[in-house]
């Protein structure tokens, strides 16, 4: 019986997608990098942010970081309240889950001040039980440290709990635990790419969670 959801935030919560595309943007221009297409971006999304830098410019770790803070500075100057929307019926979703006994959780690679600022915006703050983020264990996504963190501190079984995300990072993260998972087809992957990864479910509105 599933009784706990672990869903990631961007891209399954959050339509964050055009908003962190324009801050990558304006990140490679500052670091005078060469600019990057908005579906170059895109797929980097899901990723611990340094990786992203990684990926998208094909440099190493040390490299990466001084784009990683100057995305952090840039994101927190272009965030105004209403930049970023939730999904069609998360909200109402998560609330009907949190009536039901459920508990609801969040595994982010997204830091925890911008996570809870978003929280805020949203005004989820009593419906979310726990929430992982990136730096929170000592491997990120799709590593399934985050969800075994969030199994252990709810004393959960892994059968027991849903992991939900947009990506194959998010799938993969809950596989590795155990766990089955449910993919969404709206947020930053195809449906196909959600596919090759066996997800349990595949859903096209997030409210389909509650029929799981």
């Amino acid at each position: 019986m599933i009784r706990t959801f672990i869903l990631d935030f961007d891209g399954t919560i959050a339509d964050t997608q055009s908003f962190i595309v324009h801050v990558m943007q304006l990140t490679l221009k500052e670091r005078g990098a060469a600019p990057r297409t908005p579906a170059q971006c895109a797929a980097t999304i899901g990723l611990p942010l340094t990786q992203c830098f990684e990926v998208l410019l094909g440099i190493p770790t040390e490299e990466a970081q001084p784009y990683a803070d100057t995305y952090r500075r840039i994101f927190d100057e272009e965030r105004k309240p209403g930049a970023v929307q939730t999904f069609p019926h998360v909200v109402e979703t998560i609330k009907a889950l949190h009536q039901r006994g459920c508990r609801v959780t969040i595994a982010t690679s997204r830091g925890r001040e911008s996570l809870e600022h978003f929280i805020d915006d949203f005004q989820l703050n009593e419906y979310i039980a726990y929430t992982v983020c990136v730096g929170e264990t000592e491997q990120a996504k799709p590593h399934p440290a985050p969800v075994l963190k969030t199994l252990e501190y709810l004393h959960e079984q892994p059968e027991n709990a849903l992991v939900v995300g947009d990506t194959i990072f998010d799938i993969a993260m809950g596989q590795g635990a155990g766990c089955p998972t449910c993919g969404v087809t709206y947020g930053n992957q195809t449906r196909s790419q959600l596919e090759a990864q066996h997800p349990t479910y595949l859903i096209d509105d997030f409210a389909e969670l509650l029929k799981i």
